[in-house]
């Protein structure tokens, strides 16, 4: 079959598609030229470890970016399941500092908030940027490592909060 004779995938077929892909629940801080900035992010990933990058997604309309761009800076805190009202506040549409009250917080190396009990947290400074369609794709040097203690990992599947633990 030629490739003009296969129909586009819909958006509605690739949202669809994707919700059958699980994804550990991340929250994603800086600190801009208004203070503290935070979002909820499953669209993250390894790039490499030579040098360690990772790669997060951005909707174009978060209003974080901005705020990630002028700070070069930021801290990707994966989630555990008791932060799961936690990864809804930064995805609410609510002022930013009210968002940060349901964590505790310190300063990170570029003071970039880290999320004190997070499963583990990178602290990463923005090597660069790609805009694709609505997204903006953050390419980040992985600067620091810091391992939680907990065994349990807070993910997105089939349109809903779930929990994974190490051996089960």
């Amino acid at each position: 079959m030629s490739k003009s004779m296969i129909d586009p995938v819909t958006q509605f077929d690739f949202r669809n598609g994707m919700a059958s892909l699980a994804a550990a629940v991340h929250v994603v801080t800086t600190v801009g030229p208004d203070g503290r900035s935070g979002f909820t992010a499953s669209a993250v990933c390894s790039v490499t470890d030579t040098p360690p990058t990772l790669l997060v997604c951005v909707n174009q309309k978060t209003s974080s970016l901005a705020a990630i761009l002028d700070s070069r800076h930021l801290c990707i805190n994966t989630l555990t399941p008791h932060h799961e009202a936690l990864s809804r506040q930064f995805g609410a549409k609510i002022p930013m500092e009210e968002r940060f009250a349901g964590g505790s917080w310190s300063p990170g190396m570029h003071d970039a908030p880290v999320l004190v009990d997070a499963l583990v947290s990178f602290e990463c400074s923005l090597q660069s940027v790609q805009e694709i369609g609505t997204h903006t794709v953050l390419f980040c040097n992985v600067l620091k490592v810091n391992p939680g203690e907990a065994s349990e990992a807070l993910v997105y599947f089939g349109r809903a909060y779930r929990t994974i633990s190490v051996g089960g």
